[in-house]
């Protein structure tokens, strides 16, 4: 069998990639993996089950909540949640792991299924591929008082926000805020969040009906977001996408402040109070080189990981560091969360605006994006990108060309046979004509 898990879980079309029997043997084979430290004194394993508005994924999260009630586990459905809300309730509730069923920013008729472990963690490749494994074998199968009960966890929306608010350094009264909500997972909590921390707060996008979330609006889908900022006179706008993991922003003006620019207004925030750890930002190789510039000259390091959010988070419990996060948004307080948090986030970028006073547009004027270009060279043999005598030649002209003032970056995709060429430099032009002339050298020398 092919690695059923992607870089974040299982994820595919409902009802035929992700099928409810494929849940119901995931979740078999993940209670067996993941609460085989219970032991009969201690009681069954305990799980949290939580999902966004998707209309698959009704059956699918009660096939997830079938399975582990029928492997032994006591189940916890926390309803239509967010999955940091999700993973901030597993270490809440001292849980054993956590299943969340979302597939983030894609569109309804997908869906996911994501498993965290103990304390909120998100799983390493070797468990996953021990979950994989498990579904070759028989599930446990207790009966009479072996067999798990699945209870409504009632409050588990209020004891997310709680947490959410007491995490504030400065409360929001003053402040008016639009939130899109991408008809999705948020659509109850940044609401109420966002309002308790005392913003005047605008919302779109919050109106879930099964088949509508990440339709035209949320973090991929901007528009409707800086419309709604300038028609309102807000000072800001805040999108999250379906799971609500990560957060974007946009300024009085409807310009777009992206994660690289959100992580440097916090970063420099978390220094000025002591709190950013070593004094540095973990960030992933997409990260604009304008981030890097910016922080550099305020003392700050970044340490670089490969894309996405799982090893952002590695190298930070690695180093014991204070943030981290990628460009699309996806952004790590390790104070506070153990995964990606959109309300989190959205909610510490407006208290820095309330704390200083400063328009966004202002505090992300901190950082000055570097204009960059990607081109996706497709039909080559990504496996010979790192290899090829002459493109490592070409890269290493156009690096020399570009000095300090850009550079180059060529990553082969994780799921398609293509490669990604990303140039970052000081005008668009010079960006444009670099990435133009290796992205033809990739093609000539890794053609299929």
């Amino acid at each position: 069998m092919s690695r059923l898990f992607g870089t974040d879980g299982v994820r595919g079309l409902a009802n035929e990639l992700l099928t409810a029997e494929l849940a119901l043997k995931l979740s078999q084979a993940a209670a067996v993996v993941l609460g085989h430290e219970k032991v009969e004194t201690e009681g069954r394993p305990k799980a949290v089950v939580a999902r966004d508005p998707r209309a698959s994924g009704e059956f699918l999260s009660a096939a997830v909540e079938a399975g582990l009630a029928s492997s032994g586990v006591d189940v916890f459905d926390a309803g239509v949640l967010p999955t940091p809300a999700l993973a901030y309730l597993i270490a809440d509730l001292d849980a054993d792991f956590g299943v969340m069923i979302s597939a983030s920013h894609n569109p309804a008729p997908d869906n996911g299924i994501k498993f965290f472990a103990r304390g909120g963690r998100k799983l390493p490749d070797e468990v996953e591929d021990a979950i994989q494994a498990q579904l070759e074998r028989e599930p446990e199968r207790p009966t009479g008082a072996g067999v798990g009960r699945i209870q409504r966890f009632a409050d588990a929306e209020d004891r997310y926000i709680l947490h959410l608010v007491s995490s504030l350094p400065h409360r929001l009264e003053g402040l008016k805020i639009v939130l899109d909500c991408a008809h999705g997972a948020a659509s109850g909590c940044s609401p109420q969040a966002f309002s308790l921390a005392g913003a005047d707060v605008v919302v779109i996008g919050a109106d879930p009906d099964g088949y509508n979330i990440n339709d035209g609006v949320g973090s991929t889908h901007l528009d409707k977001l800086k419309q709604a900022v300038i028609e309102s006179g807000a000072h800001f706008g805040i999108a999250h996408d379906g799971d609500a993991d990560r957060c974007l922003a946009v300024d009085h003006a409807g310009e777009e402040v992206d994660g690289d620019q959100i992580m440097a207004i916090l970063a420099l925030a978390l220094k000025g109070d002591g709190r950013l750890k070593d004094n540095v930002l973990v960030a992933t190789v997409m990260s604009n080189l304008g981030l890097k510039l910016a922080l550099r000259d305020s003392g700050i390091d970044i340490l670089e990981t490969a894309v996405g959010d799982r090893y952002v988070l590695e190298k930070m419990v690695e180093g014991g560091y204070s943030l981290g996060g990628e460009q699309s948004g996806h952004v790590i307080f390790s104070d506070y969360a153990t995964t990606g948090d959109g309300l989190l986030t959205g909610l510490q970028l407006a208290a820095q605006v309330a704390r200083t006073g400063k328009p966004l547009a202002e505090l992300a004027a901190q950082m000055t994006k570097l204009p960059q270009l990607m081109i996706n060279v497709k039909g080559v043999d990504k496996q010979r990108a790192g290899s090829d005598e002459e493109l490592r030649a070409a890269v290493a002209r156009a690096e020399q060309e570009l000095g300090e003032s850009g550079r180059v970056l060529l990553r082969p995709s994780g799921t398609e046979p293509l490669v990604r060429v990303m140039v970052e430099a000081g005008d668009m032009g010079t960006a444009e004509r670099i990435a133009k002339e290796l992205a033809g050298v990739v093609e000539s020398r890794l053609a299929l």
